[in-house]
C-alpha cells in the first residue's frame, strides 16, 4: 500500500509539475514569439518635437466642424470642399482639396468615442480596458492613446508567472501594431497646444506619399487631421513649421461659428 501511495503522490505531483510549465511556459514562449515578430511601428515610443517652429508664410483661416484653425497656403479649391456624411446635417467630416494637389481631411469626435468604440469592438468592460492600457483609458482618449503608443515589445515581463499579464501585454502589443498609421514607422510625434495634447504620426522631413496625421485631445472632444500628400506638387513636401502653425491656431468655436 505504502508504494501504491508513493506512485500515486508522484503521479500527482508530477502531472501537477507538468500542467505549471505548460500553463507558464506558454505565455512565455507566445511573448517571446510575439516581440519578435512585431511590427515595427510597435517599437516607436513619441519623442518630443525638435523643430517647434511656425510657418509665417501667407495663409488661411478655416472653420470646419467646430474647430478654427489656421493653414499655411493660400490655394484652397472650395469648390471641391465636401462634408460629410452628405446626407445629415452634422457633419462630422470634411475633405478639402488644393490647386497644388495637397489634401486635408479633417475629422472631429465626442469626448471618450475612441475608447468606447474600442471596448465595444474588443468585448471589453471599462475595468477590463484599465487593467490592460492603465488607469484613465477607459476615460480619457488621450491616455488610452499615449499608453498604446508608450507599449513597445521591450516593455513586455516575458518571464512573468501570471498568464493574466501575459494576455494584458499581447492585447497591448496587437493594438500598438494595428493603431498607428504607416507613416509613424518615421516618428510619432507629442503635440501640445492650449487645452490640449495628442500626437503627429510620420516625420515631414522623410517625405510621406500617404499622409501625415495629426491627433489632438480635448475636454470637449478630438480633432485629426489627415494631411495627404500623394498629389502634392511640392517636391519638399510639407514641412514641420507649417504643420506647427495648423497646431498652433487650434481653437474650439461655436457651432454656428462660419466658414472663412
Amino acid at each position: 500500500m505504502r508504494l501504491l501511495r508513493r506512485i500515486l503522490i508522484t503521479i500527482v505531483v508530477t502531472l501537477a509539475v507538468i500542467f505549471v510549465a505548460i500553463r507558464w511556459i506558454g505565455p512565455v514562449a507566445f511573448s517571446f514569439y510575439s516581440a519578435k515578430k512585431a511590427l515595427p511601428v510597435a517599437k516607436i515610443v513619441p519623442a518630443d518635437l525638435v523643430d517647434v517652429s511656425v510657418s509665417q508664410a501667407p495663409g488661411m483661416k478655416l472653420s470646419y466642424l467646430g474647430y478654427e484653425f489656421e493653414i499655411p497656403w493660400t490655394d484652397l479649391d472650395e469648390t471641391k470642399t465636401t462634408l460629410y456624411p452628405t446626407n445629415k446635417p452634422e457633419k462630422t467630416m470634411a475633405v478639402l482639396a488644393f490647386k497644388s494637389g495637397l489634401r486635408l481631411m479633417v475629422m472631429a469626435a465626442p469626448p471618450r468615442s475612441f475608447t468606447t468604440e474600442m471596448a465595444s469592438d474588443l468585448k471589453m468592460s471599462p475595468q477590463a480596458v484599465e487593467a490592460v492600457f492603465g488607469p484613465g483609458a477607459a476615460t480619457s482618449d488621450y491616455i488610452f492613446a499615449r499608453n498604446v503608443y508608450r507599449f513597445t515589445p521591450a516593455s513586455m515581463h516575458y518571464w512573468s508567472l501570471s498568464p493574466a499579464l501575459h494576455y494584458r501585454e499581447q492585447v497591448s502589443l496587437m493594438i500598438k501594431e494595428i493603431m498607428p498609421v504607416k507613416s509613424a514607422e518615421t516618428g510619432i510625434f507629442n503635440l501640445h497646444h492650449l487645452g490640449y495634447q495628442g500626437f503627429q504620426q510620420g516625420d515631414p522631413r522623410v517625405r510621406q506619399n500617404n499622409l501625415l496625421l495629426l491627433t489632438l485631445y480635448g475636454a470637449d472632444g478630438a480633432i485629426e487631421i489627415s494631411i495627404i500628400q500623394d498629389k502634392y506638387r511640392c517636391p519638399s513636401g510639407v514641412t514641420q513649421p507649417e504643420i506647427n502653425r495648423i497646431v498652433q491656431s487650434l481653437h474650439k468655436v461655436s457651432p454656428d461659428h462660419g466658414k472663412s
